[in-house]
């Protein structure tokens, strides 16, 4: 679902706005009153060396340069990401290209593998449903208390978010990468919901600046998805309501705010091995069960 915002540029909002936390390094950096554009992208994007997955240097360019060449193979071979002017959704994607490069360059370049494989097959096949959907819908959640990260993954939401939600705000960390939640978080409604990727981190981890915490977050993430377990199954990413996160929604400071099961539904116990995905503190990287395709 797409926000129907229009594209009004109100950079102190959305630094006002806790769903747009993880990108607030960037957003500081740019333009107070108006929309940014596609050169003050690039030269963000060159400060910090953002490549394809290919190794090409990325460069957002125009919707206009549009051609047959498939989206993945133009940016894994040429680094060219068709940005359209005043778009939210593109403008996320870029500045989450230029928060998360390691990552975004890590989902390029297995989607360029897969399209390769399946050449001419006319399929798609699980491993690209798995990188689109963390790619528009991802969070990655941090966890200096394991035992937040299996409430998240039983879906008990009203026991994680109220019941122990001063441990949550103490020990857990959300950090949006989906492109298109950042879009919906622009006009907010109940149903948002993201697939999340989580992580056991060291308290110590928590209280480091900004900055610091999304490069180890980016070289983390890279790492997961360059394991084939990760691209098994889009079952294995649990479901987050982002609504829910404390803070996030005025309304949540209210108990009554977690009864409503439209909002935050009962699912399905991940089997075992998808419930120790995320990986423990020195240990192996996730490796989710293969399972049938939503």
């Amino acid at each position: 679902m797409a926000t129907s915002a229009p594209p009004a540029w109100n950079r102190w909002e959305l630094l006002a706005t806790p769903a747009f936390a993880t990108l607030a390094p960037l957003i500081e950096q740019l333009p107070e009153d108006y929309f940014p554009t596609l050169a003050q992208l690039n030269r963000m994007c060159d400060e910090r060396e953002v490549v394809s997955g290919g190794g090409v240097p990325v460069e957002f360019v125009p919707q206009e340069g549009k051609s047959e060449e498939p989206y993945e193979t133009r940016v894994y071979t040429r680094g060219k990401v068709l940005t359209r002017s005043n778009n939210w959704h593109d403008l996320f994607n870029a500045l989450v290209w230029i928060s998360f490069p390691r990552s975004k360059a890590a989902l390029n370049r297995h989607h360029y593998k897969e399209m390769l494989v399946h050449l001419g097959a006319g399929k798609r096949g699980t491993p690209r449903d798995v990188l689109t959907l963390f790619d528009e819908g991802g969070v990655i959640v941090t966890c200096g208390e394991p035992e937040l990260g299996t409430l998240l993954r039983e879906f008990k939401w009203k026991t994680l978010f109220w019941q122990r939600r001063e441990e949550v705000v103490a020990t857990m960390r959300f950090y949006v990468f989906g492109h298109s939640i950042y879009e919906k978080a622009l006009q907010p409604y109940k149903g948002i919901t993201a697939k999340t990727v989580i992580f056991d981190v060291p308290a110590r981890e928590l209280e480091r600046p900004l900055q610091q915490q999304l490069a180890t977050l980016d070289a983390r993430l890279a790492k997961y998805f360059g394991e084939p377990q990760a691209l098994a199954a889009t079952e294995a990413y649990a479901p987050l309501p982002v609504l829910g996160i404390p803070g996030w929604d005025a309304d949540n400071a209210d108990e009554r705010y977690y009864d409503d099961t439209q909002h935050f539904r009962p699912g399905r116990r991940l089997p075992e091995e998808q419930q120790d995905a995320p990986p423990r503190r020195g240990g192996r990287e996730a490796t989710p069960r293969k399972g049938k395709k939503k």
